[in-house]
């Protein structure tokens, strides 16, 4: 039986980019804690702040979320407590913001 060239890389994915929070769009690092239905989340933020997160309908489409999932999360301007997912981190991702000092802990 042979295998593809494909399913042969799949244990040594190496990272070549992994997008960063900008701090001039107010983006920050998250921890999804729990699911709470209807497209709603709760975040643990990294400065602190347990958040209400909301998945929009064009990322709820085409990702995956689950607990325990590493997101970038926009603070809402005029409600602090609560904000939007705009990016899910993968495992080989989350690796990387580790060795690099991003996730403290």
């Amino acid at each position: 039986m042979q295998y593809s060239k494909k399913n042969s890389n799949v244990d040594t994915a190496e990272v070549t980019r992994v997008r960063t929070p900008r701090k001039e769009n107010n983006e920050i690092l998250a921890i999804v804690e729990s699911m709470l239905g209807a497209n709603h989340v709760k975040l643990r933020c990294l400065d602190g702040v347990v958040r209400m997160g909301r998945i929009p309908g064009s990322m709820k489409k085409r990702t995956w979320i689950r607990e325990d999932d590493i997101v970038i999360a926009v603070p809402w301007d005029f409600q602090n407590e609560k904000a939007d997912v705009i990016w899910k981190y993968t495992r080989p991702q989350v690796n990387w913001l580790e060795r690099k000092g991003y996730l403290k802990g």
